[in-house]
Parts: structure tokens; C-alpha cells; sequence
């Protein structure tokens, strides 16, 4: 009786190994693609701040009493055009005794002339008379700048803005009077991420949107780029100029910038389809009818989808479903992926 159970057990033992030997060959079903190879893109999206391609604070060089104020805020003035006029009656008679005193210069100087050949006259002499005209213009010279510098006039064309100057004000060298705008053109800055700082450079064009109009979309070509890289923020000022020949945009009006790099072709695959151990992250691959752990790093994701570096060609093939089941050397069947059973959608609900 005791033979009789040993040999049963034994014969268990058999049957139990045979049916684990079995079970460990038989194959898995999992889903396999072959991988895309796409071109990556990187997105680089930022804020940017329009400004003039010209523009100056304006400021008087002289302290005064303001007399006129010659534009209206927000107007297009001219170069050389009078804006400001500050009391001038002491530059005016300044200038009128320079000239007076040039004219006297001149007339001796010519009575020296006229009797030169006599030798009554000495060499010196007629030199001191050469020498006080030319101090006399001199001195002219000087009393017309001090009376323009008496009125304040555009340095260049553009768009003027409000200013709090009136008629008796006193101005000094430090009182703000306007600011002049050259908006034609438009400089927009934004900061770029010093990850493209090869690839983001002058005579490249980037989609510009602004706030107040984000469904608008205006190329905007890349003018200069910054010397240097920010060290904390790890990014570079980009100088795009945008064509506002017909006046729609402001300095100081914000924009959405976007420009997207086009890099290296990448395999990408199903963001499933990627395993993290402890050596990192993989995929499974299916090579002579088994898995096979195959190390990748991953370069980009989005939207379900990854981009990876690792040792994988365009007829390799990849394991999108069934990737929890398989180990390193399992044997695996491929089979087509599961119908996908269509939404219901409740009418009644989706009227409400």
C-alpha cells in the first residue's frame, strides 16, 4: 500500500512538470507595429513686447519758461518740425549784439584793407582785426545755437505721444516733454531657450499673434539675436521686426510667439508600449518569434506618443499591447489588436 502512493505521488510530480513545462513555452498574444519614423519637431512658444524701430524721449538741453506747445498729442509730426518753444527774448538779443558786433569787425577789418599798401598800418595790426572778426562770428555762431536750442523740434518723424507740457510751464533738462514713435515697423523681443540657440537665427521668420487679436497670425522675420546667454534664465533675446505699415499695432502691445524646429527623423510609438524597471525605460521588440527588452531613451512625447532613441530600424517590430505579459526571451504571437466597440451617446443627454 505504502509502494502504491509513492508511485502515484511520483507520477503526479511527472504529470505537474510536464503541464509547467507546457505552460512555459506556450506563447503570449500581444499587438505589434512596426515603428513611424517621423522628423521631431520642438515648439518653442514665448511671450514677446512690441517697441518702435525708432523711438526717443524727448527733453529739453536748456532750462525755461514754456511759451507754445506746437503739436497735439498722438499726431504724426516731421523732422525738424517745432514742438515745444520756450521764452527766448535774452537768446534773441544776444544773437542781435553778435551780429552787430561781427558788422564792426567786418568794417574795420576793410578800412585796414583800404590802406594796407600805404604802410601806415602795421602787419600786426591788420592781423588783430582779422582776428577780432573772426571771435566776433564766433561769438554769432554761438548766440544762434542758444536760441534754437530755445525750441524744441522733432529729431525725426513718427507719431508723438500725450504730454503734460502747457504754455507757462517751467522745463528743465530733466522734464520728460513727449515721446516720439517710428512705428512703420515694429520690433518684437521675446526670450528663446538656449536649447535653440543654433537653430533660431537671423533671416528665420516665427508665427507672431497678437493679444488683442490671437486668431491673426503674422510672419515676423528674425532681425538680431542677443550677444549672450541669460545665466539664470538659460535663454537669449530674439529681435523679430514686424511690417505695421498700416498702423495696427502699439509699442508696448504684447504678442504670442511661436516657431517650431524640425530636428532628427525618430522611430515614435504608442506611449503604452514603454516599460520603466530599474535599468530605465524600454520596449519591447519582437525578434525570431520572441520578446526582447530593447533599452530606449525617450527624446519627446505628446499627444500619446513618444519619439526614442534607441536600437530600432523601420522594419522592426514593436509591442504596443500585451507589453505587461511578456518577459525577455517569452515567446509571443502577434494578432490583430481588439475592435474597438463605438460610443453610445445618449441623445437626451447630449441635447441638454
Amino acid at each position: 500500500m505504502r509502494v502504491f502512493f509513492i508511485v502515484s505521488f511520483l507520477l503526479a510530480l511527472v504529470a505537474c512538470g510536464s503541464e509547467q513545462e507546457e505552460r512555459g513555452e506556450r506563447s503570449v498574444n500581444v499587438v505589434a507595429q512596426k515603428a513611424d519614423f517621423v522628423e521631431e519637431e520642438q515648439v518653442v512658444e514665448a511671450i514677446g513686447t512690441a517697441r518702435a524701430a525708432r523711438s526717443a524721449e524727448l527733453f529739453s538741453e536748456v532750462s525755461g519758461r514754456v511759451t507754445a506747445v506746437r503739436f497735439t498729442p498722438g499726431a504724426f509730426v516731421r523732422t525738424g518740425q517745432p514742438l515745444v518753444e520756450l521764452d527766448a527774448r535774452e537768446e534773441r538779443l544776444s544773437l542781435r549784439l553778435a551780429e552787430v558786433r561781427v558788422t564792426e569787425a567786418e568794417q574795420l577789418l576793410a578800412r585796414y584793407r583800404r590802406i594796407e599798401d600805404t604802410g601806415a598800418l602795421s602787419e600786426s595790426q591788420i592781423e588783430a582785426g582779422e582776428t577780432a572778426l573772426a571771435a566776433a562770428q564766433i561769438e554769432r555762431d554761438q548766440a544762434r545755437v542758444a536760441l534754437s536750442l530755445r525750441t524744441i523740434r522733432a529729431p525725426f518723424s513718427g507719431h508723438i505721444s500725450f504730454s503734460e507740457i502747457d504754455p507757462g510751464d517751467s522745463v528743465t533738462p530733466q522734464t520728460l516733454i513727449a515721446q516720439l514713435d517710428q512705428r512703420g515697423r515694429l520690433y518684437v523681443d521675446f526670450a528663446a531657450p538656449e536649447t535653440v540657440f543654433d537653430r533660431l537665427g537671423t533671416g528665420q521668420t516665427v508665427d507672431v499673434s497678437p493679444f488683442s487679436d490671437p486668431d491673426t497670425v503674422f510672419k515676423a522675420r528674425i532681425e538680431a539675436v542677443d550677444s549672450a546667454i541669460e545665466r539664470e534664465q538659460r535663454s537669449y533675446t530674439v529681435r523679430t521686426v514686424l511690417d505695421n505699415a498700416r498702423d495696427r499695432f502699439r509699442p508696448g502691445m504684447s504678442f504670442s510667439v511661436r516657431f517650431v524646429d524640425t530636428g532628427a527623423t525618430r522611430p515614435s510609438v504608442p506611449e503604452t508600449a514603454v516599460v520603466w524597471d530599474g535599468d530605465g525605460s524600454a520596449v519591447f521588440t519582437v525578434r525570431e518569434g520572441k520578446a526582447e527588452r530593447t533599452p530606449i531613451t525617450i527624446s519627446s512625447r505628446g499627444e500619446g506618443i513618444v519619439l526614442l532613441d534607441g536600437d530600432i530600424d523601420e522594419n522592426t517590430l514593436i509591442i504596443t499591447e500585451g507589453v505587461q505579459k511578456v518577459r525577455s526571451g517569452q515567446a509571443v504571437a502577434i494578432v490583430d489588436p481588439p475592435a474597438r466597440a463605438p460610443a453610445e451617446v445618449n441623445v437626451a443627454e447630449a441635447q441638454q
